[in-house]
């Protein structure tokens, strides 16, 4: 039988799990806003709804940063907003370390805790949590692998 992940790594490879629908090829990206153990909110980074997507045309490179996409810190944020979930006390789990305008945002939205498992190189985003008393916890990478056991569900059926 195999280890059951905890908290953090479940809602780590949930925010894998949601980096896979990216369409930006120069990073996949995935967030899960939780609350009380429970998701209210995911985003992975692609672009603006109706717009073609890099891995179809292209990406849109300024200052070495494609801006046709949206990140998925910000695409969680929208779609907490959208549908009326309050962000306010949550924690962020993110496949990579914010930017700086993403960690800006969780702080303004009440973001409390930021679980990512990589690294990225933005010591503003650092800065800026630290400020704000946003707790950053660097976790190793979960494994790739899903426990997914069927040996009780195949002999109820027999």
């Amino acid at each position: 039988m195999s280890k059951r992940p905890n908290w953090d790594e479940y809602f780590l490879k949930l925010a894998m799990l949601a980096s896979e629908r990216a369409t930006c090829p120069r990073m996949h990206c995935g967030c899960v806003l939780v609350k009380n153990k429970n998701v209210i909110a995911t985003g992975y980074n692609g672009s603006i709804p109706g717009d073609e997507h890099c891995e179809e045309v292209g990406c849109l490179v300024v200052d070495n940063h494609c801006v046709r996409t949206v990140h998925a810190e910000m695409n969680a944020l929208v779609q907490a907003a959208k549908y009326g979930h309050a962000v306010e006390g949550a924690t962020a789990y993110v496949t990579n370390m914010p930017c700086t305008t993403c960690a800006k945002a969780f702080i303004a939205a009440g973001v409390k805790r930021i679980v990512v498992f990589s690294d990225f190189h933005d010591t503003l985003a650092l800065d800026f949590c630290k400020k704000a008393k946003v707790e950053i916890s660097k976790l190793p990478m979960p494994k790739l692998d899903i426990n997914y056991d069927l040996t009780g569900y195949t002999s109820a059926r027999k």
